[in-house]
């Protein structure tokens, strides 16, 4: 009976350590498989171009300790969709996924309370102690704000760019070629420009089987404008009843450029209205000095 329980005892403890061994060359593979993902997608990272400021230098420490967290948890799932069109309205899809914009809003919630108390005690700033704790908040919201600016400016070059883009389809649909064949003219002979970028991929999406609608839809979604919105719903519209493109785009670019002219007009309005308060505490007062100034002084001393 000893026998057999020594013999019970050396076999389990046999195949707890074959067990043991393969639990931890298994781990060692492991660590050795995310090490090697890791090294590349950081070597993918460093690859790339960056337009917000800080991204280049934190980028080595978020895509190895931040993004591994935040990649494929439900958690942010629905956040992952609307920062996905946002990063594409901004123009820096090629800059950040969706887990590596959420990674650099997590980083700032650390970073920013980190840099106010060194500043604090580097006698920089005087802050107080809640006040510099509670600025990781605003660390989660300031690259909303920077996305939010680089949309801005992006649209904002877009919409300069459309009359000039629209006048070159209509003259290339007039000129007798296809709807798809004047959007390749235009990326071919036009200017870069985001919009330019915007046609480019929207010809790629109808190479590879998109329909004109879809593949218009999707331009729409992308750029996220209400100019946009209303030119693509008018060249559905056209395309579904068969009308003329080439007229519906330079009605399209009159209007266009009407709205322009009309911004500008109520732009220059604000600005009339914005410098009559500083001309009258300013200028006027100067103007009044300066004349009135040597009569003042020639009545005081006689002269």
């Amino acid at each position: 009976m000893e026998l057999f329980d020594r013999s019970q005892l050396v076999m389990y403890s046999a195949y707890g350590l074959l067990g043991l061994s393969i639990f931890l060359l298994v781990q060692a593979l492991l660590t050795e498989q995310e090490s090697r993902n890791a090294q590349e997608n950081l070597e993918d990272f460093r690859g790339r171009q960056a337009s917000f400021p800080f991204v280049q230098i934190l980028r080595p420490f978020y895509s190895q300790y931040i993004v591994p967290i935040v990649r494929g948890k439900p958690l942010w799932e629905t956040r992952r969709k609307h920062w996905r069109r946002r990063l594409i309205a901004g123009g820096v899809k090629n800059e950040f996924t969706p887990d590596e914009f959420i990674a650099y809003k997590l980083i700032f919630i650390i970073f920013l309370p980190i840099f106010l108390g060194f500043m604090q005690t580097a006698s920089m700033i005087d802050l107080p102690l809640p006040v510099i704790l509670g600025s990781g908040v605003l660390g989660w919201f300031l690259p909303n704000l920077l996305l939010s600016s680089k949309i801005t400016t992006r649209q904002k070059k877009i919409l300069r760019a459309m009359p000039f883009i629209v006048d070159l389809l209509a003259l290339s649909t007039e000129a007798g070629l296809d709807f798809v064949g004047a959007i390749g003219k235009v990326v071919e002979k036009a200017r870069p420009s985001p919009l330019v970028e915007e046609f480019a991929q929207l010809l790629k999406e109808i190479k590879v089987g998109s329909s004109r609608q879809e593949a218009l839809r999707e331009m729409a979604v992308r750029i996220s404008m209400t100019e946009i919105n209303s030119f693509v719903a008018i060249l559905i519209s056209a395309d579904q009843m068969g009308a003329s493109i080439g007229k519906i785009l330079k009605q399209q670019s009159e209007q266009i450029r009407t709205q322009r002219m009309l911004a500008a007009e109520k732009a220059g309005a604000r600005a009339a209205s914005s410098i009559t308060l500083p001309i009258i505490l300013f200028v006027i007062p100067a103007v009044f000095i300066l004349i009135g100034a040597p009569f003042v002084l020639g009545v005081m001393y006689g002269k």
